[in-house]
């Protein structure tokens, strides 16, 4: 891995674009390395067999909780709002047969992806889901007529991009919403699918992140359902900045490192200085190896809290016996999901479910009532307003332990950890307490996720949306994904009850479209 030191530059230094972080993310999709060429290298062209097999898995994955929400409100609406943009030759959306133009099949097909926040995520300096970038790349690629190899070199370069931004700079810390690092990471992937030039990647980079950084508002107090449209925009505008930057178009430049840029207003001031660590020219692309999925459908930070709870559960004995839980957990945890946030929404019965999801304490009851958790039950309003849940929630709080702020930073990505250590006291006086690391289908976890679990997920969310034999059509087109040619990806949009899509979607107030 090579290290990129990125910093503000006056605009009189007059900064070689091959020395900007845009370029250099460019580079890295096309396979020049990080030279002046401006072609298309062969960088992309040997992919890593796991990192290949990893990309399946999340291929399947997306496609999971994408059918899992087609009769979700926000998904219905991106649907229809897609349906009337149709495009030739143009690409699928999920739950409708009709093909629409690229840049709206990636909203809705983003925004189903987004929904249940049920599919991959990597966290280090920043948050991200990786998993975001494919809506718009396969939206593309059908669009392009590319293969399923082509495909596949997008969803690599786009997670290695992605990754490597999520390490090195930090968006949180200025409360700016982590789909900044999304567009960009899109833009390189279409630049690999597409085999574009550098400099042209290098322009619609810089456009994508100008136009998608948006305030981290969408994730806190009251939190609406722009949560799940948010990653579909950002998908959307880099297929648009792509766009313009084929036909020529220049972009704010340098975008990152300029005096009134990205770094010097947004993130750290004048004074910023971040590395970024991008893989040396011929170097293995496995950046998505590191990134894991949700078996829990809640933010992830819930995940091992989740698996926690269902073991703290037989040792607690009953729950009307429990003075207080306390969970000792990390900063992002406690200040995001936790009491730490100062949001009263996180022990609101009547919130959303968008606002459930992103609230550990509420998440931490149920799983302690229940003993599992499930993507619609456990956020159904009788569930949440259920009169002993309030009482448990309202006696859950969180803490920072710095010992878990560390773990969570940890360089060492076996050592690194986002859980936490539940202590329950009883009425009595008596402590129970029990911690866990990772969840377990982390890689690191009891459990981790292989190419089975992926299938069984996606079989457990397509149970009644999906038949049993369509289920088994699209998990062999999506395990012989290297191999489909242009006409082979329709196979990647599993066959729904369309009737019943229509008739939900009939029920909607109309808008402009």
């Amino acid at each position: 891995m090579i290290e990129h030191h990125v910093r503000v530059h006056p605009s009189a230094d007059r900064l070689p674009r091959e020395e900007q972080l845009a370029w250099k993310l460019a580079a890295v999709a096309t396979g020049t390395g990080t030279g002046t060429g401006t072609g298309t290298g062969t960088g992309t062209e040997e992919l890593d067999p796991a990192g290949v097999s990893m990309a399946v898995n999340r291929v399947i994955d997306n496609a999971a909780v994408a059918v899992a929400s087609l009769l979700r409100r926000p998904v219905a609406v991106a649907r229809a709002q897609a349906l009337a943009h149709r495009g030739a030759p143009g690409a699928r959306v999920f739950g409708s047969p009709t093909r629409v133009s690229p840049e709206w099949a990636a909203w809705a097909n983003g925004t189903a992806v987004r929904e249940l926040d049920f599919h991959d995520t990597y966290l280090a300096a920043d948050y991200s889901h990786p998993g975001d970038n494919i809506p718009p790349l396969l939206a593309v690629a059908q669009h392009t007529g590319r293969s399923g190899a082509d495909l596949l070199r997008g969803i690599v370069a786009a997670y290695e991009v992605h990754v490597a931004l999520v390490r090195g700079i930090c968006l949180h810390a200025h409360r700016i919403d982590h789909v900044a690092h999304l567009s960009a990471a899109t833009a390189c992937g279409l630049g690999a699918l597409l085999r574009l030039p550098t400099a042209t990647v290098y322009q619609a980079v810089q456009q994508a992140v100008h136009t998608t950084t948006a305030t981290r508002q969408s994730r806190k107090g009251e939190i609406s359902s722009w949560k799940a449209f948010a990653p579909a925009f950002a998908g959307k505008a880099a297929i648009e900045a792509v766009d313009r930057a084929m036909r020529g178009e220049t972009s704010p430049s340098p975008v990152y490192e300029g005096e009134d840029g990205f770094l010097a207003w947004l993130l750290d001031g004048p004074q910023s200085d971040y590395t970024v660590l991008l893989p040396a020219p011929g170097e293995p692309r496995r950046a998505i190896l590191d990134t894991y999925t949700k078996e829990h459908s809640a933010e992830y930070q819930a995940q091992a809290i989740i698996d926690l709870a269902r073991r703290l559960r037989e040792k607690a004995g009953p729950l009307e016996k429990v003075r207080s839980v306390v969970l000792h957990t990390s900063h992002h945890t406690h200040h995001v999901i936790g009491s730490g946030s100062g949001d009263p929404q996180k022990y609101d019965p009547t919130a959303s479910r968008e606002t459930l999801d992103h609230s550990i304490p509420y998440i931490l009851a149920v799983a302690l009532e229940d003993g599992a958790w499930h993507h619609e039950r456990s956020y159904a309003p009788e569930r949440a307003q259920r009169p002993e849940t309030v009482t448990l929630w309202q006696k859950i709080t969180t803490v920072e332990d710095p010992e878990w702020t560390a773990r969570y930073h940890d360089p060492d990505p076996a050592r690194r950890a986002f859980g936490g250590r539940v202590v329950i006291t009883l009425d009595d006086g008596t402590v129970i307490e029990d911690e866990l690391g990772v969840a377990d289908a982390h890689p690191a976890g009891a459990r981790p996720f292989d190419r089975p679990a992926y299938e069984r997920k996606f079989r457990t969310l397509a149970e009644g949306v999906v038949s049993p034999a369509d289920q088994d059509r699209f998990l062999s087109a999506a395990a012989d994904l290297a191999d489909l040619d242009a006409f082979g990806l329709d196979r990647l949009f599993p066959a729904v009850d369309t009737e019943a899509v229509r008739a939900f979607d009939a029920l909607l107030p109309k808008g402009l479209f």
